[in-house]
């Protein structure tokens, strides 16, 4: 334990705190910008280059490739705060860097395949690899049932959720660039991701608060 009576796992956990308020919010706001930019040159409002949509769509990706490392980075401080790694099973330590590691590359896939089936498939693989990650129980949560009050105001649930939309936008992208109704199911799906980063940032500034007050 250092001076500060921080440990290295407790070091290692606020990369995803940093990852997130450095990297991924300035992002996110760029990608928004970018989005607002590239509808105005659709409607011809605004005579932008077509490039505007192109970047739109690398800062998605961006966005999404940063927050599932942020998730991984937030689960592996907590399995190894927990002491899930030498958890029951001689395997269960392997067992959860392979999901993570599986989550990870299905997430990078997304970047190179073409074709909307492969698309579709590596980005449900990676938010199923989040799941089963996150059921684990050394992982902490508010709640496990929709039924249960705590889990709505969770910020591993809400961040499942804000992960699985991030994952589809990046997907479904090619197909979003070719169709209205596409675009329009991007839109509103914008909005709720939008939301949950506002969720995301309040639940987790409490959640810190809370896990500092306890330390």
């Amino acid at each position: 334990m250092s001076a500060t009576g921080m440990t290295v796992t407790d070091w290692f956990a606020l990369l995803h705190p940093v990852l997130i308020i450095l990297f991924v919010y300035p992002v996110v706001g760029a990608t928004i910008r970018l989005g607002i930019l590239a509808r105005e040159r659709r409607l011809d409002i605004n005579p932008l280059p077509p490039t505007v949509g192109v970047e739109h769509t690398d800062h998605g990706r961006w966005v999404t490739s940063g927050v599932v490392v942020a998730v991984l980075i937030a689960m592996a401080a907590t399995y190894a705060r927990g002491g899930a790694v030498g958890g029951p099973g001689p395997g269960t330590g392997a067992a959860l860097l392979l999901a993570g590691v599986g989550c990870l590359v299905s997430c990078l896939a997304l970047w190179r395949v073409k074709g909307p089936w492969l698309r579709a498939g590596f980005a449900l693989i990676c938010w199923l690899g989040l799941l089963t990650l996150g059921s684990q129980p050394a992982l902490w949560h508010l709640g496990r049932s929709p039924f249960d009050g705590g889990v709505w105001g969770s910020h591993y649930w809400s961040g499942v959720l804000l992960c699985g939309l991030l994952l589809f936008a990046m997907a479904a992208a090619p197909e979003t660039l070719r169709s209205p109704r596409m675009r329009r199911l991007h839109v509103s799906a914008a909005f709720l991701t939008a939301l949950l980063l506002a969720v995301q940032a309040i639940s987790g500034s409490r959640d810190l608060l809370g896990m500092a007050l306890g330390h």
